[in-house]
């Protein structure tokens, strides 16, 4: 619900931005390559030096681009299967990065081992609630649910890291990748689930159909 009715107000924020680089020769796959570079930079760059603050407004001001690509694309009937793949790889870079870089500083200079751990959690979950997905489509099942959607995620450990940067308890944020793990891996406890009901259902029509 929240995703939805935040990529349709952000939609129709960035259209007038989409049109101008397509109107200036800017590509789709352009704006996509440039906002993963920014939002790695962000992750790598100031979150492993304890600039939590700074690097969620660096990483936030490149986040966006993965929303102008798509309208993008849209607008110039350029959406494909190579413009989908792309976007979903770099997605999984800007991700990894993004929880590495709050790995690399706890478990570093901010000294505080269990929200290091908490982040590689979620990072190694995210991957999985991705690739869950990714599998379930390339055998010809759906497995578009779960709890943790991508946006959610990111949202809430952003805000939550940057205000930490700003003196929030590191408690909170503990608590934040402790539910994020918990949400991503009933995600993928549920899209598990429903791969197997569809892989039942496919298997009993399959047997009913005479020989």
């Amino acid at each position: 619900m929240l995703n939805r009715h935040a990529r349709s107000f952000f939609t129709r924020l960035f259209t007038p931005l989409a049109r101008w680089l397509l109107k200036h020769g800017v590509s789709p796959d352009a704006v996509t390559i440039f906002g993963t570079a920014g939002v790695v930079v962000g992750a790598l760059v100031f979150y492993p030096i304890g600039q939590l603050w700074w690097g969620t407004i660096f990483i936030t001001a490149f986040i966006f681009s993965d929303v102008v690509d798509g309208i993008m694309a849209r607008i110039a009937d350029k959406g494909g299967r190579w413009g989908n793949f792309l976007d979903s790889t770099l997605d999984r870079i800007a991700d990894g990065a993004l929880f590495a870089g709050l790995a690399i500083w706890f478990f570093m200079g901010g000294a505080n081992t269990a929200i290091g751990i908490g982040a590689l959690i979620c990072l190694v979950l995210g991957m999985v609630v991705s690739y869950v997905r990714a599998k379930a489509e390339s055998l010809g099942f759906t497995a578009n649910v779960g709890i943790a959607e991508r946006a959610e995620r990111l949202v809430s450990v952003l805000v939550v890291t940057g205000f930490t940067g700003l003196g929030l308890p590191q408690a909170v944020l503990l608590a934040t990748l402790a539910v994020l793990a918990a949400a991503s891996f009933v995600t993928i406890v549920q899209r598990i689930v429903t791969v197997r009901r569809q892989s039942l259902d496919e298997a009993g029509t399959a047997f009913e159909q005479p020989a």
